[in-house]
């Protein structure tokens, strides 16, 4: 749970960062790979990131509108960078106290700096998996927590 808003921003800018640059790396012929069939392809988890960011950010006050989920991977990027400049603006806003306050997600009451640790977990996870898709689809794999294995 984040305590400290700086603490927070300054995670959340690497994190974004990192997921701008595999969402990037996703091409409009390329989104629809999975590991097997049936499961989430490259095109739904970069449109998820968008989803899940939306969420939680209206959760902790954003006021951030839905967004329709399409096959254009530039609309992704677009309405990602939308997303996450969205709730680092909102943060900025915030006091350390504020993030003590409860706020409903998913029913139950938390405080805004546990949503935001999820929201950062829940990122990680998916773009871990992301990565994984690019190289099994032929994609540059960019750095992301540190070099990737083209680049040792």
């Amino acid at each position: 749970m984040y305590r400290h808003t700086e603490d927070f921003l300054a995670e959340w800018q690497n994190a974004a960062k990192g997921a701008t640059k595999v969402i990037e790396a996703i091409t409009n012929d390329t989104q629809d790979t999975a590991i097997v069939e049936g499961h989430n392809t490259l095109g739904w988890l970069a449109w998820h990131l968008v989803e899940v960011g939306t969420m939680f950010g209206n959760a902790i006050g954003c006021t951030l509108p839905t967004v329709k989920a399409d096959r254009d991977m530039a609309h992704a990027i677009a309405s990602y960078t939308t997303m996450q400049s969205t709730i680092a603006d909102k943060v900025k806003t915030l006091t350390n106290e504020n993030l003590l306050h409860p706020v409903t997600l998913f029913g139950n009451d938390m405080p805004r700096g546990q949503v935001l640790r999820i929201l950062v977990n829940h990122q990680t996870h998916h773009v871990g998996q992301m990565t994984v898709l690019l190289r099994q689809a032929g994609l540059r794999v960019p750095p992301v927590m540190g070099p990737t294995k083209e680049m040792q």
